[in-house]
């Protein structure tokens, strides 16, 4: 219980936690949710995954879609993400976001032990999805990534750039790199400018140590790929400079999943979500149908004896 007369905790915009829906993560930081809850009762659980520098927000297309599908979507923005606590865009453990990932899915198992559980990663949301589902492969139905992060670009990971980044992070962690540009998210400028826009959205440089952290990510994604068994979507943009194809087309190739999917989207950019109209509607058809053939079979309604 907060010490009376204690000022409430406020997200980094000011507003009380008191009047966002939130969960506390292991830390006491308070993580901002958003939950996308059918009319009826839900028929699976869907964690979605943001990516780097952005927040759960943008995924409400993808999240309307499902939940009229009868399905119950869930988001937080990460730690240093967004509306939730956290020095922006650095984390002292990518484990971070895993550990948080599966606080929220076993709170909202713990509300319906009887539903199949999703996930939806993006970017870097995917690299979490991935190793979510690697840590308790059971637990989950089916992962669904979009242009996850898998591989580091080989353009910025060369053997001399990841030795001078460890130097750097050993020396100067905080050294701010390049931040992301914006016009690689996607084709569709309206789509550019919004991103932009987006005040919840982070438009600094990232740091070395938070380089480090990726890199290791990826790292520990190519050692898990081979024993990978649970079912997976991948859809991946050829054109995407932001998270490298081959890295999508490498798990693809390698995870030991008998039911698995990848589709490639010629020119598409990082965000296909957000991309040209006729691709990002693509995605959502794509997203709910696998999702949608993946549910128990819905129970008929009792007949009624006249």
């Amino acid at each position: 219980m907060p010490e009376p007369g204690a000022a409430p905790r406020r997200s980094p915009q000011g507003v009380p936690y008191t009047d966002l829906q939130h969960i506390v993560n292991a830390d006491g930081l308070h993580l901002f949710c958003r939950y996308w809850e059918p009319a009826g009762p839900p028929r699976a659980l869907v964690f979605v995954a943001h990516g780097a520098a952005e927040h759960c927000g943008p995924y409400d297309e993808v999240a309307q879609r499902l939940k009229e599908l009868s399905l119950l979507v869930f988001a937080h923005d990460h730690v240093g993400h967004g509306q939730s606590e956290g020095d922006r865009m650095n984390i002292k453990d990518f484990q971070v976001y895993i550990r948080d990932a599966l606080q929220h899915v076993d709170l909202m198992k713990s509300r319906h032990p009887e539903l199949p559980v999703f996930i939806v990663g993006h970017s870097m949301g995917g690299a979490i999805s991935i190793l979510t589902a690697s840590e308790r492969p059971s637990d989950f139905a089916g992962v669904v990534l979009i242009a996850p992060m898998v591989q580091m670009n080989p353009d910025s990971a060369t053997p001399f750039k990841v030795f001078l980044a460890k130097v750097l992070n050993h020396m100067l962690p905080s050294l701010t790199l390049g931040s992301i540009e914006s016009k690689w998210v996607s084709r569709d400028k309206t789509k550019v400018e919004a991103y932009d826009a987006d005040e919840l959205n982070f438009h600094g440089g990232m740091r070395v140590s938070f380089g480090m952290q990726l890199m290791g990510a990826a790292a520990r994604i190519e050692r898990e790929i081979p024993s990978i068994s649970w079912p997976f979507l991948l859809l991946h943009g050829d054109a995407d400079k932001l998270c490298d194809i081959r890295g999508s087309k490498m798990m693809y190739e390698k995870a030991a999943s008998s039911d698995k999917k990848l589709k490639v989207y010629e020119g598409g950019y990082h965000a296909l979500h957000h991309d040209l109209p006729e691709v990002a509607e693509s995605v959502l058809k794509e997203v709910t149908g696998w999702i949608t053939e993946r549910l128990p079979a819905a129970t008929p309604p009792q007949q009624q004896v006249s």
